[in-house]
């Protein structure tokens, strides 16, 4: 899962950097309005941490230009201000999600998790696949009730194939959910990390649709 955040304090933007990344997303971050609102508008994300005090752009307006343009990733707003008025413009505006300042790193991801969890339809946090269980609160998982060992990139793909239940999935839109603007990814990566998983977890696990990409059949 790929998350850009868009935070002007150096310390807060390296933190979410670091609790988000530990959690298993693939993260951009940015300082000012003017590069959250190009990042947002190029590139496709699953969803957005939000700061509205930015230099150049403030969030307000960087959020009503990516909901303009038709960008409907999950957008959860930060702010240093209690202000009711300033959530109900924040959420007018098209946030998904709001949490004042100072906050706790563990509740911002499970907020995250959250928000796309739902997006998908899904509510467990539990992804079974055949019988692979994963647990993407805790980063773990199983398969057929033992320990399974997952890279943090195989964890990354089958968590988005789960994501999009009954969709095949381009290798070039995996490797662009995988992979931060700063990482190498390709279509040839992606098919070197399937054929692993399914040396690992059986044929099964991952189909093809030719033309198409890859899909879950089993995900929930």
């Amino acid at each position: 899962m790929r998350c850009l955040v868009v935070e002007d304090d150096p310390d807060i933007r390296a933190d979410l950097q670091r609790a988000l990344c530990a959690a298993g997303f693939s993260v951009d971050a940015v300082a000012d309005g003017d590069s959250a609102w190009y990042q947002g508008d190029v590139e496709d994300y699953d969803a957005a941490i939000l700061d509205l005090g930015l230099p150049r752009l403030d969030g307000l307006s960087v959020l009503r230009r990516w909901r303009s343009a038709g960008r409907s990733f999950p957008v959860i707003v930060l702010s240093a201000r209690s202000d009711w008025t300033e959530k109900v413009e924040g959420i007018e505006a098209g946030a998904d999600d709001y949490l004042s300042k100072p906050f706790q790193m563990g509740e911002l991801v499970a907020r995250v998790r959250g928000l796309m969890r739902r997006g998908a339809g899904r509510l467990s946090s539990i992804v079974a696949i055949g019988g692979l269980r994963l647990d993407t609160t805790r980063m773990s998982a199983t398969f057929d009730g033992a320990p399974a060992r997952l890279s943090p990139l195989e964890f990354r793909l089958l968590d988005y194939l789960a994501h999009q239940p009954g969709r095949a999935v381009s290798a070039n839109e995996l490797a662009e959910h995988l992979y931060g603007a700063a990482e190498n990814g390709d279509a040839n990566a992606i098919e070197a990390i399937v054929a692993r998983l399914r040396r690992k977890f059986g044929a099964g696990i991952i189909a093809t649709r030719r033309g198409f990409g890859y899909l879950l059949e089993s995900g929930g």
